[in-house]
Protein backbone atom coordinates (compact mmCIF):
# COMPACT_ATOMS: atom_id res chain seq x y z
CA UNK A 1 0.00 0.00 0.00
CA UNK A 2 1.29 3.44 -0.95
CA UNK A 3 2.20 5.90 1.76
CA UNK A 4 -0.02 8.88 0.98
CA UNK A 5 2.02 11.30 3.09
CA UNK A 6 5.24 10.27 1.32
CA UNK A 7 3.68 10.58 -2.15
CA UNK A 8 2.18 13.93 -1.23
CA UNK A 9 5.45 15.23 0.20
CA UNK A 10 7.44 14.07 -2.80
CA UNK A 11 4.99 15.84 -5.12
CA UNK A 12 5.14 19.06 -3.11
CA UNK A 13 8.95 18.96 -3.40
CA UNK A 14 8.73 18.21 -7.15
CA UNK A 15 6.32 21.05 -7.91
CA UNK A 16 8.18 23.44 -5.60
CA UNK A 17 11.39 22.81 -7.50
CA UNK A 18 9.54 23.06 -10.81
CA UNK A 19 8.51 26.57 -9.75
CA UNK A 20 12.17 27.23 -8.81
CA UNK A 21 11.24 27.94 -5.21
CA UNK A 22 13.36 27.16 -2.18
CA UNK A 23 11.73 25.70 0.90
CA UNK A 24 12.14 29.08 2.55
CA UNK A 25 10.37 30.89 -0.28
CA UNK A 26 7.44 28.48 -0.42
CA UNK A 27 7.12 28.37 3.37
CA UNK A 28 6.93 32.16 3.43
CA UNK A 29 4.20 32.19 0.77
CA UNK A 30 2.29 29.54 2.73
CA UNK A 31 2.83 31.37 6.02
CA UNK A 32 4.37 28.30 7.67
CA UNK A 33 7.84 27.56 9.00
CA UNK A 34 10.51 26.05 6.81
CA UNK A 35 10.71 23.17 9.31
CA UNK A 36 6.99 22.49 8.89
CA UNK A 37 7.35 22.43 5.10
CA UNK A 38 10.34 20.11 5.43
CA UNK A 39 8.34 17.64 7.52
CA UNK A 40 5.56 17.73 4.91
CA UNK A 41 8.00 17.09 2.06
CA UNK A 42 9.57 14.15 3.89
CA UNK A 43 6.17 12.61 4.60
CA UNK A 44 6.50 12.99 8.36
CA UNK A 45 3.53 15.36 8.66
CA UNK A 46 0.48 16.07 6.61
CA UNK A 47 -1.47 19.23 5.79
CA UNK A 48 -4.84 20.67 6.70
CA UNK A 49 -7.42 21.25 4.00
CA UNK A 50 -6.69 24.98 4.12
CA UNK A 51 -2.95 24.45 3.70
CA UNK A 52 -3.58 21.96 0.88
CA UNK A 53 -5.58 24.61 -0.96
CA UNK A 54 -2.86 27.24 -0.45
CA UNK A 55 -0.16 24.82 -1.62
CA UNK A 56 -2.02 23.97 -4.79
CA UNK A 57 -2.49 27.67 -5.54
CA UNK A 58 1.14 28.56 -4.88
CA UNK A 59 2.43 25.58 -6.90
CA UNK A 60 -0.04 26.20 -9.77
CA UNK A 61 -1.44 22.66 -9.73
CA UNK A 62 -4.74 21.10 -8.80
CA UNK A 63 -4.89 19.78 -5.25
CA UNK A 64 -5.49 16.29 -6.63
CA UNK A 65 -2.21 16.41 -8.60
CA UNK A 66 -0.36 16.36 -5.30
CA UNK A 67 -1.66 12.85 -4.56
CA UNK A 68 -0.66 11.05 -7.78
CA UNK A 69 2.31 8.71 -8.08
CA UNK A 70 4.78 9.19 -10.94
CA UNK A 71 3.05 6.46 -12.97
CA UNK A 72 -0.36 8.05 -12.48
CA UNK A 73 0.97 11.49 -13.38
CA UNK A 74 2.38 10.32 -16.71
CA UNK A 75 -0.95 8.72 -17.61
CA UNK A 76 -2.72 11.84 -16.39
CA UNK A 77 -0.43 14.11 -18.43
CA UNK A 78 -1.19 12.09 -21.53
CA UNK A 79 -4.91 12.48 -20.94
CA UNK A 80 -4.63 16.21 -20.30
CA UNK A 81 -2.35 16.57 -23.30
CA UNK A 82 -5.12 15.15 -25.48
CA UNK A 83 -7.62 17.56 -23.95
CA UNK A 84 -5.25 20.47 -24.54
CA UNK A 85 -4.85 19.51 -28.20
CA UNK A 86 -8.63 19.33 -28.67
CA UNK A 87 -9.08 22.72 -27.03
CA UNK A 88 -6.30 24.24 -29.16
CA UNK A 89 -7.81 22.80 -32.36
CA UNK A 90 -11.31 24.03 -31.53
CA UNK A 91 -10.02 27.46 -30.53
CA UNK A 92 -8.12 27.72 -33.80
CA UNK A 93 -11.25 26.85 -35.80
CA UNK A 94 -13.31 29.33 -33.80
CA UNK A 95 -10.70 32.07 -34.22
CA UNK A 96 -10.54 31.51 -37.99
CA UNK A 97 -14.32 31.65 -38.29
CA UNK A 98 -14.47 34.96 -36.43
CA UNK A 99 -11.70 36.45 -38.57
CA UNK A 100 -13.54 35.39 -41.73
CA UNK A 101 -16.77 36.99 -40.52
CA UNK A 102 -15.01 40.22 -39.55
CA UNK A 103 -13.29 40.43 -42.94
CA UNK A 104 -16.63 39.79 -44.63
CA UNK A 105 -18.25 42.63 -42.65
CA UNK A 106 -15.40 44.97 -43.51
CA UNK A 107 -15.76 44.27 -47.24
CA UNK A 108 -19.54 44.78 -47.40
CA UNK A 109 -20.67 47.90 -49.21
CA UNK A 110 -22.70 50.25 -47.04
Amino acid sequence: MANVKAIFGSNVRYYRKKQRLTQEQLAEKLEISTKHLSTIETGTNFVSADLLEKMAQQLFVSASALFYTAEEVSADDSYFGQIDRIIDDEFSKFSSAIKTQVRHLHCKPE
